[in-house]
């Protein structure tokens, strides 16, 4: 007990305070009313609660949010339609909003500005993949090989179109040349598990 010096008491002593604090407030607001508000739902109009929503943020308002995002990033590229981190942050953001097609044509812009950006082709491989565009998809991993002929990624992407387009034996095929050529990529124990798999 000597050895323990005193700063390390007091900050233990404020730490669980802090902690009995957060918990009593959690449950009590949990079951009543809060004090800050009198009794009601309604926020406080005062400095403090001025700015701060009321209602909490719904369905409507959230969705006029994200519309107003979406249009102000497509004015920004449009202002600069050669940035592809703007370009790249507004095709991102189309994607996440379930408009896929949308996005692909924005990431094409920036393939047409450098078509040898692995990233965005792979983006785009999946966006085709997921929408069952599997020849798109298997395009565009093929155009990730030509610019890095060694993308383990790349080939066992391919493996996965052919599985899922049914052709169990072309699938088989990708998957073993792609272990017999790369035996210490990590890809290599999963190309193994999913060869099996097929069977």
């Amino acid at each position: 007990m000597k050895n323990i010096k005193p700063l390390y008491i007091y900050l233990t002593g404020i730490v669980l305070a802090i902690a009995i604090f957060y918990f009593i407030s959690q449950s009590t607001s949990q079951t009543t009313p809060s004090p800050m508000s009198g009794g009601s739902s309604q926020m406080p109009q005062d400095q403090i609660h001025n700015g701060i929503q009321n209602p909490p943020p719904g369905k409507d308002n959230v969705m006029a949010s994200v519309m107003q995002k979406m249009e102000d990033m497509k004015k920004d590229v449009d202002a600069h339609p050669n940035d592809t981190l703007k370009i790249r942050q507004y095709a991102d953001f189309l994607a996440e909003a379930h408009q896929k097609d949308k996005a692909i044509n924005y990431y094409q812009k920036i393939l047409n500005i450098n078509p040898k950006r692995i990233d965005i082709l792979f983006t785009v491989a999946y966006l085709n993949y997921v929408q069952k565009n599997f020849d798109e998809a298997e395009n565009y991993l093929h155009k990730v090989i030509a610019v890095d002929k060694n993308n383990v990624q790349a080939y066992y992407n391919l493996g996965a179109i052919a599985a899922s387009k049914g052709d169990k034996v072309k699938a088989q095929q990708i998957w073993t040349k792609l272990v017999m050529e790369f035996p210490n990529s990590p890809l290599a124990p999963r190309a193994k598990e999913s060869i099996s798999q097929l069977k």
